[in-house]
Formats: C-alpha cells, sequence, structure tokens
C-alpha cells in the first residue's frame, strides 16, 4: 500500500525508480483541441491523441455532443485509469491507460478544474471551480456520491501519501482547505498570500506541500506536519504550475512562469534559492518529472506541444508538437502495453500555433498573442496585464488599423479573450509577424501602448 500511496505523489530519490522506459507515458489536457495528447518519454515523440471533442469554433453548435476545454488530468495509484475534467462541459472522463479508451464519464458541477484519486484509490475528489464544493465519485460505478462543502472555487486537491489527509488550494479565496479523508470533514482553513491558486504539489518526502500563486507570482510552502504556511517565495509573472525533482542528492522544484517562458529552478531549503531559469517555448503551463528526476515535461499553453529538459544540465533537449493549448500534464510509469502502442489514438488534429509577443510603447503594458488555425476560421487569443484597470481597450491590425476586438480589463489591469474569424493572414505574413501589425490603443486614445514585437 505504501508503494501505491507513494505513486501518487511527485517523485522520491533517484536510485527509487528506474529511468523513463518505453512503457511509460506522458499526457497533456488540450483545452482547445479537447484532446488528449500521449507521448513516449522514451522516443520523445507524440504518438497520438485521445478524441474527447472538437475543436473550436464547433463547440457553439447547440447540437454538440463532445466534450469542451479539457483541462485537468488525474490518475490512479496503479496507473492503470487517467481521468480527464472538462470545464467547459463540467465532465470528469475515467480513461484506460492501456487502452486508450474512454471506460465512463461522470457529470459534475459548474466549471470542474482538477481531480485526483485517493490514496487508496476507492474514491475520486474533483473540485467544482465554478461553486463552493469537492464532488466525490465512485471510480467503479462512476456516480457522484457526496459532496465536501469548501471555500468558494476550490482550485485542485491532492491527498497526502499517508491517506489521512486532503489538501484543497483555492482560486477565489486566500485560504488551503486540510480535509480529513476518513470523516470528508474541513479540519483547517489555512491563510496563504493571494486568492488565485491553480496547482500544489508535495515535496518528496511529503513533509511540506507548495501551491502556486498565478496572480501574484508566487508560491507558498505549508508544513504537512504543523499545518502552517512555512514560507512564501517570490517566482515571477504568471506562476502556473511546479515539480520537484532529486538532482546530486538535492531536491529541486521547477516553477512553470508563463509570462516569462521560462522554468525557474529553486533549491527547496529553509532559504529557497534561485538556481537556475531555462527558456522555454511560448507560455509554459504543466510540469512534470519522471520518476528517476533525471527530466521534466513542461507543456507549452501557446506553443502547442511539450518541451523536455535534462535535470542534470537544466537544458531543453527535446520539443514535441501536441494538442492545442495544453494544460496540465502528468508522467505516468508501465501503462502501455508495448513501446510504440497507439491503440485507439488519432494523428495530431491541429497544427503549429503562431506566438506573438507584445512589446510597450507607453507605460508598464505587458501581453502577447496567439493565432492558430481552426480550419475555415482562426482563432486570435490576446493577453493584456499592467495596463489601466476597468479601461477598454482596441486591438487593431496595420495601416491604416483595422479593428480585430476591443477588451475591458479588470480590477488589476488584465484583460483576456479570444476572437474567431479570418485572422490568422490578417495579423501574419507568409514568413513572420512584421513589427508593426498589431497595436493594442485605449479606446479614444490615438496612440498604441502596445505593438506586436516580432
Amino acid at each position: 500500500m505504501k508503494t501505491i500511496a507513494l505513486a501518487i505523489t511527485t517523485l522520491l530519490s533517484a536510485s527509487a525508480f528506474a529511468a523513463p522506459s518505453a512503457l511509460d507515458r506522458v499526457y497533456t489536457a488540450d483545452q482547445n483541441t479537447n484532446t488528449i495528447s500521449v507521448f513516449s518519454p522514451a522516443s520523445n515523440k507524440l504518438l497520438g491523441q485521445i478524441k474527447l471533442g472538437n475543436a473550436r469554433p464547433d463547440v457553439l453548435s447547440p447540437l454538440y455532443r463532445g466534450e469542451i476545454n479539457v483541462h485537468g488530468l488525474g490518475f490512479s495509484p496503479d496507473h492503470k485509469t487517467l481521468i480527464a475534467i472538462a470545464n467547459g462541459s463540467n465532465s470528469v472522463t475515467f480513461i484506460d491507460t492501456a487502452t486508450n479508451k474512454v471506460k465512463g464519464k461522470t457529470y459534475v458541477g459548474r466549471s470542474p478544474h482538477e481531480g485526483f484519486f485517493s490514496a487508496d484509490g476507492k474514491e475520486v475528489w474533483v473540485v467544482v471551480r465554478g461553486e463552493d464544493y469537492i464532488s466525490v465519485i465512485d471510480p467503479s460505478t462512476y456516480q457522484e456520491t457526496r459532496r465536501i462543502q469548501t471555500d468558494l472555487g476550490p482550485g485542485m486537491v491532492l491527498f497526502h501519501p499517508d491517506g489521512k489527509l486532503a489538501f484543497v488550494v483555492s482560486s477565489f479565496t486566500p485560504k488551503v482547505d486540510v480535509i480529513d479523508v476518513a470523516t470528508h470533514a474541513v479540519i483547517k482553513r489555512i491563510g496563504v498570500a493571494s486568492p488565485f491558486s491553480p496547482f500544489l504539489q508535495f515535496t518528496p518526502d511529503h513533509g511540506e506541500m507548495w501551491m502556486t500563486h498565478k496572480d501574484a507570482g508566487k508560491v507558498t510552502r505549508v508544513s504537512t506536519k504543523t499545518l502552517e504556511v512555512t514560507g512564501v517565495i517570490d517566482t515571477g509573472f504568471i506562476t502556473n504550475h511546479l515539480a520537484f525533482a532529486t538532482v546530486g542528492g538535492e531536491v529541486r522544484a521547477y516553477v512553470t512562469i508563463g509570462g516569462e517562458n521560462v522554468v525557474k529552478v529553486f533549491s527547496t531549503g529553509k532559504e529557497p534559492k534561485l538556481l537556475a531559469a531555462i527558456a522555454t517555448g511560448a507560455l509554459p503551463h504543466g510540469i512534470w518529472a519522471s520518476d528517476d528526476s533525471s527530466r521534466l515535461y513542461v507543456g507549452l499553453e501557446n506553443g502547442d506541444g511539450v518541451q523536455v529538459i535534462d535535470s542534470a544540465s537544466n537544458q531543453i533537449v527535446a520539443t514535441m508538437p501536441g494538442g492545442q493549448a495544453p494544460q496540465a500534464l502528468v508522467y505516468l510509469s508501465k501503462v502501455a502495453p508495448s513501446a510504440d502502442d497507439r491503440a485507439n489514438l488519432v494523428p495530431r488534429v491541429n497544427q503549429d500555433a503562431h506566438n506573438i509577443p507584445f512589446k510597450a510603447i507607453a507605460g508598464e503594458g505587458k501581453g502577447f498573442a496567439v493565432v492558430r488555425n481552426l480550419g475555415v476560421v482562426d482563432a486570435m487569443e490576446v493577453f493584456l496585464y499592467k495596463l489601466k484597470p476597468n479601461t477598454v481597450y482596441n486591438v487593431t491590425v496595420g495601416s491604416p488599423a483595422a479593428p480585430l476586438g476591443s477588451f475591458r480589463t479588470n480590477d488589476a489591469g488584465m484583460a483576456n479573450g479570444t476572437m474567431i474569424g479570418p485572422v490568422r493572414m490578417q495579423a501574419t505574413s507568409d514568413a513572420a509577424v512584421r513589427a508593426d501589425r498589431l497595436s493594442v490603443t485605449e479606446a479614444g486614445a490615438s496612440t498604441a501602448v502596445l505593438v506586436s514585437a516580432l
């Protein structure tokens, strides 16, 4: 039982596990294509995709029956079952890892985000982020058996491997709920640095829980013994997920920083230090380490693929194309029946993305855009930060400026949205994006605050 429980969390020392095997797999949850991309860590290749739905904009049809926004991933202690959470269709899909077949599905409340199996494998807990509870599911019947009340907007749940406690971070409340697994009762609420945490993970010795704060660019450390905050680390703009690896006998934390396109490596002692910043592709998001700590696998939300980091050298050693907008990423060992098994997988359904960084012309604004081909039409997603709060900004292309879309920033001066239409050829040229093609201008103003930087 101890071995099974440890498999749920991140990694122990390198001596505890074998090197990446041809039977191991890396999975990403691809939000825009509604696929699960399946990679071989032995060959660093995409084997294919599990198609759970269609790419946007098909999901807008009233007759659409597939999954929408495939976002979260979890797995059983024996690695035989992968779960995929779609926050647009409120579903939890159970997938047999040996066959890549869907074997069950459960619909839960509004906008679930992540889910995980309990340490004994008898329950699946799914956080219902659009509401204020955890949906508890029986993985043998795929039926919801109860709900556990939490603070508003639970973001992710993980179980301590001793099976006694579960830790739940929030996307809307600056609290961590600590739940007694046996009684399903919240026994403590721990105050933390910010209200938006999308991810948590245990250190290899399970003595601490580390959680990311996407909005504040920080990581909070919590003792699993005292249930108190032990420290806060400043990490960077758009701090997404984190993973641990043991390198040269020392445990290191690897944190994806989406706004800087880097993975930052920190020591994990009492006073953590920044050891390295590894440049990646566009908007690194999910991350997980191989069982032997030799490799870190990083999902690129705007790069539509996965990059592989060698932990000994802190170098990118491979890039694998995958689905559109990968979110969660997990590494599972010894799941495939053969090295090149592609049962029930389809070839890659999407093309590569085209990324457009912005540079500031006036003020401290930041931003970037990503353009993707959707077949007959294209999608352009725009991310804007550090602009005036509660202000409308227009995104235009070319000169004279042709409007593409308008966004209103929130209280923090941030905005994000997607435009669907024939925008790809307007925003790009055959070879590259012209430096003056895209502009972001405050409504009513004549001078741009951001322009495309390529």
